[in-house]
């Protein structure tokens, strides 16, 4: 009797902790029963919804529930169509909740006059060409970052001075109902007055001048088909042709521009790329990681044949709650190795520039880079618009602190000669970072470098 007492009484007790277990579960998930999107006026809120780590209907565990919410806000905020960007989440009743998504949208519309320099930087003007102020570009920008509502993009600049460039982009990310696929089309022209021509001894650009004329013209028109899979992977397939003509002297000076002394090229070429997102915010990451693969191939014949592969990887990780460090490092390399010179461009051009080195250049035709920086969140600032608008009130600054290093090495089998060619590069110093709206960070930078020298550098 005894006996069967206690089995009743183990029967019973794992029957009420099995309830009790069933009761945890069904508490330990949610069910999203609305999500409500306001302040977006000109954004379609299918392109908002495409952000979001939740769905309407969605059960989702409430321990993963907060961090849901965060990777959409930051998702959302990544398209840079807002400059604001909230998500809260709202009880209904005990088992759902409502998630609100509260936006405050960019301007869109920018006719904005052009001015900048036609050097690769600031400092590069300011040093090697003496702050020359005809060494400019000047002109008219036209931007609508989000033509039709659907995060797509229309570019129109007219640029006149020392250059002159007409360039007309249309960008559209999602064209289908998945709102996975999209496309761009766009064509530039573009005549010089001046053409860097070679890299001197001391890895210092040389430029060939006409005063009447122009030393370099070239017309391109590109299309590109991309898909976004899902909200971290983007993959870009381009397709373009270019004519490009150089002055007779240029091949007298270097016959090595194009090969062969000749002074035009027309070619097509096609690339493609994978890329992949997942940081806290990707104009300047503080947490996260961003990775990318790219084929590059142009051309067919001897001279303007070229095959260039790139990689690159970004990753930051905080340290604390204001402090975070930051690598990042690209390859790339080139082949067929050839020696004309519109194959060697590689360190200084692009997002291939070292800290502490931005008074040179480096041609090559393989080369690797590695940046570490340490960082802090020093303080921010917010400073209060007099017009009051629906857009926004404010314009937040964010002041980061920080400490780098670079590391790189480009090798070039034709040029031995040139002080920074196949040796190893590394610099260090410290800076300031200024991180605004429209993803805009201004960087105040004192470095050093190997070559016993140090540089105060302002970059946009």
């Amino acid at each position: 009797m005894k006996f069967l007492l206690l089995v009743i009484l183990v029967l019973l007790s794992v029957n009420v902790f099995a309830q009790s277990d069933s009761l945890s579960q069904q508490k330990a998930h949610i069910i999203i029963g609305d999500i409500i999107i306001s302040g977006n006026k000109k954004t379609k809120t299918n392109i908002v919804l495409r952000e979001m780590f939740l769905k309407k209907g969605d059960t989702v565990a409430v321990d993963e529930l907060a961090k849901k919410v965060k990777q959409s806000r930051e998702f959302i905020f990544n398209t840079t169509l807002f400059v604001e960007v909230t998500v809260n989440v709202a009880k209904q009743d005990s088992n759902k909740v409502a998630i609100i998504v509260l936006l405050k949208e960019r301007w869109y519309i920018f006719p904005l006059p052009y001015f900048k320099l036609v050097d690769r930087n600031f400092n590069d003007w300011l040093v090697n060409q003496h702050g020359d102020l005809n060494r400019v570009n000047y002109g008219l920008k036209f931007y609508h970052n989000n033509f039709s509502g659907n995060n797509d993009r229309l570019n129109a600049w007219l640029i006149f001075g020392y250059n002159r460039q007409m360039i007309l982009n249309y960008n559209r990310p999602f064209v289908n109902k998945k709102l996975t696929n999209g496309f761009s089309i766009g064509i530039t022209q573009s005549k010089q007055k001046e053409v860097n021509y070679q890299t001197d001894s001391s890895n210092k650009q040389q430029f060939f001048k006409l005063q009447n004329g122009d030393a370099k013209t070239y017309t391109k028109i590109d299309a590109a088909f991309t898909m976004r899979p899902n909200k971290h992977f983007r993959h870009t397939f381009r397709l373009g042709y270019t004519a490009e003509k150089v002055n007779d002297s240029v091949a007298i000076v270097n016959p090595n521009y194009y090969g062969n002394s000749i002074t035009s090229l027309n070619y097509l070429d096609f690339s493609y790329s994978l890329q992949y997102f997942n940081t806290n915010y990707n104009a300047y990451p503080t947490k996260g990681f961003i990775g990318s693969i790219s084929l590059y191939e142009r051309g067919w014949d001897k001279e303007s044949n070229l095959t260039q592969i790139t990689g690159a990887v970004l990753f930051a990780r905080p340290i604390s709650k204001k402090s975070f460090i930051r690598n990042e490092t690209i390859a790339t390399i080139k082949f067929p190795y050839n020696p004309n010179f519109i194959n060697q461009n590689l360190l200084g051009y692009g997002s291939f520039q070292v800290q502490g080195l931005e008074y040179y250049v480096v041609d090559g035709m393989a080369g690797v880079l590695n940046k570490l920086t340490v960082g802090t969140n020093l303080f921010n600032k917010n400073l209060n618009l007099p017009v009051k608008g629906d857009t926004y009130n404010k314009i937040p600054f964010k002041f980061y602190g920080k400490i780098f290093a670079n590391v790189g090495y480009v090798q070039n089998p034709y040029v031995n000669y040139n002080k920074l060619n196949n040796k190893l590069l590394y610099t260090y110093g410290i800076g300031l970072d200024i991180a605004t709206i429209y993803d805009i960070v201004f960087k105040i930078e004192f470095s050093f470098n190997q070559l016993g020298g140090n540089s105060l550098y302002f970059e946009r």
